[in-house]
C-alpha cells in the first residue's frame, strides 16, 4: 500500500464527472490512504455522500455545521490534518471562487486554511475552459503553488481526453503517488533568492523605482522548495505571498537593505539567484520631510547603489553557484556574458525587453541560458511557473554535476 498513513482530503464539486470520484476514492483507500472528503452542495446532486462516506469510513463533510447535533466542522483542523488537498472534479465555478478567495462553502474555505500541497482536476466543457476568464483564473492558482492537473499530450492526440474534461482516476492516484514517492533534487540544499524591485528614497512620499512584480523570484523560490531546497526568499516591495512552508521570507524595501540581508544570508547557503531588480542608483541625499513643489527645475544627485551579485561573487565559494539575471534592450548576449564574467556568476538568465511577453508586470517569460562554457540554450515564450522548471533544473545540473 503505497499511500498507507497518508492523510488526504478529496474535494467534490458539481460536475458531471463527480461520479468518477468513488473510483478515485476507492483507489485511494485501496492504497491506504486515510481520506476525509469534502462536497459542495452543488457535488451532493451528482453523487451520494452516503457513497462516499462508505467507500472512506468517514461522514463526508459538506456543511459547516452538521444537520442534527450543530456540530462544527472545523476548516481549519482539517487543513492541518491533511498531507494533500486534492479537488477532483474542480468546476469553473469552483476555480473562480479558490483564486478570488470567496469562501462562501466549506471546500473552498478548507482550501484556503490548508498547509499542505493542493492539486487541481479541472471537469468542464471545451468553450467554459478555453474561456479567458478560466485561463487567468487557472495561472493564479498556479501561483500560488497549486498544481492543475491536466491530461497529457498522448492522452489529447489519442482521443481518450479532451481539453478541460478529467483525468482518469486511476491517472489521479499514480499522480498521488508520484507526490509522495518522487525523490526531490534539492533535499537539504539551502538557496538564496532575491525578488522584485528595490525602492531608494527621495523623500518620505517619494522614491527611485522599477516595475518589477517579483512574479519571477517568486516563481523561483516556490519550484527550488518544491525540488526540497530550504529557500530564503529576500524581497522588495511586492503584493505577493508565498504558499511553501520551506520558504523563509525576509522583506526588504532599498537596496543596501537587500544588500546586508544578502550577505547576511548568502555564506550558509549552497546556491543564490539574484532575480530582484535592484535599483542602479539611489538619491545622494534623502529630505526627512515632502518636498514641495516650487517654480523651476529640481535637481537630485545621484550615487550608485550596492552591487549585491558582484559581492556575492567576490564571497562565493567553490563549492557555492551563483546565478544572475540581466535584462537587456540591446547586444544582448555580450552585455550578458560581461556580467556573468565581471560578476564571477556560474550562469546568467538572458531576458530581452524586445521579446514581446517577457519583462516586467507580465506572467510570461522568455529566456536565454548563459553558461560558463559560451553554451547558450534559448527557451519560448512560457508561463513565468514554467521558466523557473527550466532554470532550476539548470541550477540542479550544476549543484549535482547531472
Amino acid at each position: 500500500m503505497r499511500l498507507k498513513g497518508k492523510h488526504i482530503i478529496l474535494g467534490l464539486t458539481g460536475s458531471i464527472a463527480a461520479y468518477k470520484a468513488a473510483y478515485l476514492l476507492r483507489g485511494l483507500v485501496k492504497e491506504g490512504a486515510e481520506v476525509q472528503v469534502v462536497m459542495t452542495p452543488a457535488a451532493k446532486e451528482f453523487i451520494t455522500p452516503v457513497t462516499m462516506s462508505a467507500l472512506s469510513g468517514r461522514p463526508v463533510a459538506s456543511e459547516f455545521f452538521a444537520a442534527n447535533d450543530g456540530t462544527w466542522h472545523s476548516h481549519v483542523d482539517m487543513g492541518q490534518w491533511a498531507d494533500l488537498m486534492l479537488i477532483a472534479p474542480v468546476t469553473a465555478a469552483t476555480l473562480g471562487k479558490m483564486a478570488h478567495g470567496i469562501a462562501d462553502n466549506l471546500l473552498v474555505t478548507t482550501y484556503m486554511s490548508a498547509k499542505c500541497p493542493v492539486y487541481l482536476a479541472p471537469a468542464m466543457d471545451l468553450d467554459m475552459f478555453k474561456h479567458q476568464s478560466t485561463l487567468n483564473n487557472l495561472e493564479t492558482l498556479r501561483s500560488y503553488g497549486d498544481v492543475i492537473l491536466e491530461p497529457g499530450e498522448g492522452e489529447l492526440a489519442s482521443g481518450l481526453h479532451g481539453k478541460g474534461r478529467m483525468q482518469e482516476p486511476e491517472q489521479l492516484v499514480e499522480e498521488v503517488v508520484a507526490f509522495f514517492h518522487s525523490k526531490k533534487k534539492l533535499l537539504n540544499k539551502k538557496v538564496l533568492v532575491t525578488a522584485g524591485p528595490t525602492y531608494e528614497k527621495i523623500d518620505p512620499v517619494r522614491f527611485i523605482g522599477n516595475y518589477s512584480s517579483g512574479k519571477m523570484g517568486f516563481a523561483l523560490a516556490e519550484e527550488l522548495a518544491k525540488e526540497g531546497a530550504e529557500v530564503t526568499l529576500v524581497t522588495g516591495p511586492v503584493h505577493l505571498k508565498t504558499t511553501h512552508p520551506n520558504i523563509h521570507r525576509v522583506d526588504v524595501e532599498s537596496a543596501m537593505e537587500m544588500h546586508n540581508a544578502c550577505l547576511e544570508h548568502f555564506p550558509a547557503t549552497d546556491a543564490a539567484i539574484m532575480c530582484a531588480a535592484v535599483a542602479d542608483y539611489r538619491p545622494k541625499e534623502q529630505a526627512d520631510r515632502k518636498i514641495k513643489r516650487k517654480a523651476g527645475e529640481m535637481n537630485i544627485e545621484l550615487q550608485a547603489t550596492e552591487d549585491i551579485a558582484a559581492a556575492l561573487g567576490q564571497l562565493k565559494t567553490p563549492s557555492q553557484r551563483l546565478v544572475g539575471f540581466a535584462l537587456e534592450t540591446n547586444d544582448e548576449k555580450q552585455n550578458a556574458l560581461a556580467k556573468m564574467q565581471k560578476k564571477n556568476l556560474d550562469f546568467i538568465v538572458l531576458n530581452s525587453l524586445q521579446d514581446n511577453g517577457a519583462g516586467f508586470g507580465v506572467d510570461t517569460n522568455k529566456i536565454t541560458i548563459l553558461s560558463k562554457d559560451n553554451n547558450a540554450q534559448e527557451f519560448e515564450l512560457k508561463q513565468k511557473t514554467e521558466v523557473a522548471v527550466d532554470i532550476v533544473k539548470k541550477l540542479i545540473g550544476e549543484l549535482t554535476n547531472d
